[in-house]
């Protein structure tokens, strides 16, 4: 088993990285010459199109014990409660809806076998939109691996750290990190410290990207340096391994008689990262009023409007609290992005009942939402002072498109079909007077 503190990672977001295994496997002066170093097979990963803008282009060289092509015919298997944008088994309802958190398995089950999509929107075959799932397990895959071909996979841990083996070494994820695996990258999770459970967005979409600072300029928020990708690591087993891809909302399995995990070296731009959540550089006002959530963007996907994201993925973290005169908590609002929470740890400000780790929230396009009555109450009348958000991790999905819940979500035991009674106390304080 390899020790994650020994673990050494590359930094910085988006940039081109070079890393081997062994000393001279990297070809110099050129990417395909007629025979790699060590006998090696070069093969190129891209995860956008070749001719796609420099800035924004993402291609990898990986040099390899075997091609990917060694292997055997897929075969369908069954997907369990895996599901794929467009959703057609239910009706979306503009209801705000609220989850407990799942319930990890007690049978065992690896990651492939406890993924379960909770909403999905966009459609994956034309490469809009996103699918939310919930993953649990309570073992690791051993000798079976997993690439997703309908979209990138941003994994937010909840509970229990991920020992994520991938193509390009390995990465070890913790709750309060995110890790990011690109479209088609091949990889198994084993657990470390026993039974996780976290969220993920399958972004189908542009790749992942940080968001611009505008105004704020060269420095805050995520900082590209705190990204971390892994070193080259490779394995030379054979045996009987089992491969499965997500393939137009299915999965398909195929044998192989070798661990795909054989990268020698590798450079590029499309590779696996994590990134830890406590190094984003909170940006908030100082003076009054509560700003657009849009200040907690880590990672954006954007749509084919400029401006308008695919997907944004934002947190809420511990942080300062100072505006003078102002209700602190988010305000009553309705929007036309959809926005689906998860929290992760603590109490989140607007919630402080019902919400619990590992819990799920879904506040779709133009359905009103906002603090529940007992928390407008309080922050109607609190005396200000600054204050410590300390206790706190949640974070959101916000997409333009509506995110329509599975038929499992809308009928699993964990919903909460009383969550709207947590508004029910909202009282009319209007008395035709401004004083």
């Amino acid at each position: 088993m390899i020790n994650p503190n020994e673990l050494q990672y590359l930094s910085g977001f988006g940039n081109e990285h070079e890393t081997e295994a062994l000393p001279g496997a990297l070809p110099i002066g050129q990417f395909n010459p007629q025979k790699c170093p060590y006998n090696l097979y070069a093969e190129q990963f891209s995860s956008t199109a070749f001719t796609a803008p420099r800035h924004s282009n993402r291609r990898t060289w990986t040099y390899r014990l075997r091609p990917s092509i060694a292997m055997g015919d897929f075969a369908p298997i069954d997907k369990g409660l895996i599901r794929t944008a467009p959703i057609t088994e239910a009706v979306c309802p503009p209801n705000a809806m609220r989850w407990d958190a799942l319930a990890i398995p007690e049978q065992p089950t690896d990651f492939i076998d406890g993924l379960i999509t909770v909403a999905a929107n966009g459609d994956a075959r034309a490469q809009t939109g996103i699918g939310i799932h919930v993953y649990r397990a309570n073992k690791g895959m051993g000798d079976r691996f997993f690439y997703n071909a309908d979209g990138e996979l941003l994994f937010v841990p909840q509970q229990g750290a991920l020992l994520a083996y991938t193509e390009m070494g390995i990465l070890h994820v913790k709750p309060g990190e995110i890790l990011v695996i690109p479209r088609g990258v091949k990889f198994k999770i084993e657990l470390p410290d026993g039974p996780v459970r976290g969220y993920i967005a399958e972004n189908y979409g542009a790749p992942l990207h940080l968001p611009e600072r505008g105004p704020v300029g060269a420095n805050g928020y995520a900082n590209d340096r705190d990204f971390q990708y892994p070193s080259a690591w490779f394995e030379d087993r054979e045996g009987e391994f089992a491969l499965v891809a997500k393939f137009c909302g299915n999965l398909h399995q195929a044998p192989l008689g070798h661990s795909p995990l054989d990268v020698v070296g590798w450079v590029g731009t499309s590779a696996p990262y994590k990134y830890d959540l406590s190094r984003f550089n909170v940006i908030n006002t100082v003076s009054y009023d509560h700003p657009d959530p849009s200040i907690f963007t880590v990672l954006t996907s954007q749509s084919d409007t400029e401006g308008v994201a695919n997907i944004d993925f934002v947190i809420f973290p511990p942080r300062w609290m100072v505006a003078e005169d102002t209700f602190r908590p988010p305000w009553y609002h309705r929007n036309i992005m959809s926005e689906f929470m998860g929290l992760i740890e603590g109490v989140y400000d607007a919630k402080e009942k019902g919400f619990e780790p590992g819990g799920m929230s879904l506040h779709n396009c133009m359905t009103p939402h906002g603090p529940e009555a007992e928390v407008f109450e309080k922050a109607s009348n609190a005396e200000l002072a600054p204050e410590r958000y300390a206790n706190t991790l949640a974070f959101m999905f916000e997409s333009r498109y509506v995110i329509e819940p599975t038929r499992f979500a809308l009928e699993t035991e964990a919903r909460q079909h009383d969550y709207i009674e947590c508004w029910s106390g909202l009282k009319k304080y209007f008395n035709g007077s401004k004083d």
